[in-house]
């Protein structure tokens, strides 16, 4: 693990996910850019002293150095946007699969060679877009897939958060300091923290691309450096049409991620807070809930559900099935064999790519009289 020590949010989580399924172990790790607290870090987590590094770059190379059955199988980066870059670039360099938190980094640049990498070694890196790990998710996607909504007219996402209503970075908080500071963040707030997340869904589900976005983007409170709501008009390349919607000061609102697609047929609707239902709504019969764990779903959600129906599957089951699926097919690679085409569906540096061009585009577009820009 790059990142992730004392004090932090989406270290402990990772964490968690990777635990989950008994499929992977955390032997290393560089947790701070500060040698001590890394140390502290390691003591923390029962990491061997030994294994436990003052900085990604010694890891990587002192860990390379170790036989093929000691050394790290791969590396997970849980660090601020604009330290993603340079421990992916050289885990990917040195022979190491890569487990990134998104966006996939700081730049265009960056993430244009961060694909040229992957492409060019064969090794897998994966995203953690962890939203598109539920079963419903996963259960919606292949209900579009297999044209039981017909074709796609209409796509309705939203990410509404409250959590920066007030000028929270000024009170201390390390969340929100790096969210919103533009040397750590990059060039969007509000839409590269949750907006990719709304992007990344919608277009993992639809099976679409979006061709051209308009964007109307905000920053409300008083002095913040980045964006903090944000309206965008979306035109998919099969002709449909979509609004996305991601603030961060929509007062009282926790992580309120929902989404409707609309068919010929019928349409969907799934809300992060619920998570285990999906609502279909058919044209021409009554509207049926589908649950996780109950019934025949298709088998790319009952591959990721672990236990029966009734029994709530969350956040971290989600992010879980990201980091398991990443497991199972670095211990095929490892074997010699290919995993099972269902355990490849994680999101991979190509979608990181694309939500790169997703958050350029809507600062672009934000800051243009000519609206209508092409993604």
């Amino acid at each position: 693990m790059v990142g992730g020590g004392r004090g932090a949010f989406i270290g402990g989580v990772h964490r968690m996910a990777a635990a989950l399924d008994s499929e992977i172990e955390l032997v290393c790790g560089a947790f701070s850019s500060d040698p001590e607290k890394s140390r502290l870090s390691g003591e923390d987590l029962c990491v061997d002293p030994k294994r436990v590094y003052g900085s990604f770059k010694e890891m990587i190379l002192k860990e390379k150095k170790l036989p093929e059955n000691k050394r790290m199988d791969f590396v997970s980066i849980v660090t601020p946007n604009h330290m993603h870059y340079a421990p992916a670039r050289m885990a990917l360099e040195n022979g190491f699969h890569v487990v990134c938190d998104k966006p996939l980094c700081f730049n265009m640049k960056e993430a244009l060679h961060l694909q040229k990498l992957v492409e060019e070694t064969g090794l897998l890196f994966a995203l953690t877009h962890n939203y598109t790990g539920y079963p419903m998710v996963k259960q919606a996607r292949a209900m579009v897939k297999n044209g039981d909504i017909g074709q796609i007219r209409k796509v309705v996402v939203e990410y509404p958060q409250g959590w920066l209503t007030t000028k929270v970075e000024d009170t201390g908080s390390k969340q929100a300091g790096w969210r919103t500071d533009p040397s750590k963040s990059g060039i969007a707030g509000a839409m590269g923290d949750i907006g990719t997340h709304a992007e990344n869904l919608a277009e993992y589900i639809s099976g679409l691309k979006i061709k051209e976005l308009c964007a109307d983007i905000s920053t409300f409170v008083p002095g913040r450096l980045l964006d903090d709501d944000g309206n965008v008009l979306l035109r998919f390349d099969n002709g449909a049409k979509g609004i996305l919607h991601a603030s961060q000061i929509s007062a009282g609102e926790e992580n309120n991620l929902n989404i409707r697609i609309y068919g010929t047929k019928a349409g969907l609707q799934w809300f992060q807070m619920e998570p285990n239902s999906l609502i279909v709504k058919w044209l021409d019969k009554p509207m049926e809930i589908l649950r996780t764990g109950v019934g025949k779903l298709y088998p790319e959600a009952t591959a990721h559900t672990r236990i029966p129906g009734g029994h709530p599957e969350g956040y971290l089951e989600a992010f879980a099935n990201i980091y398991r699926n990443v497991a199972i097919c670095i211990r095929a690679r490892l074997g010699g064999t290919e995993a099972p085409a269902v355990y490849h569906d994680f999101p991979t540096v190509s979608d990181g790519v694309r939500g790169m061009k997703f958050i350029e585009k809507v600062i672009a577009s934000g800051k243009s009289k000519a609206k209508w820009v092409e993604v």
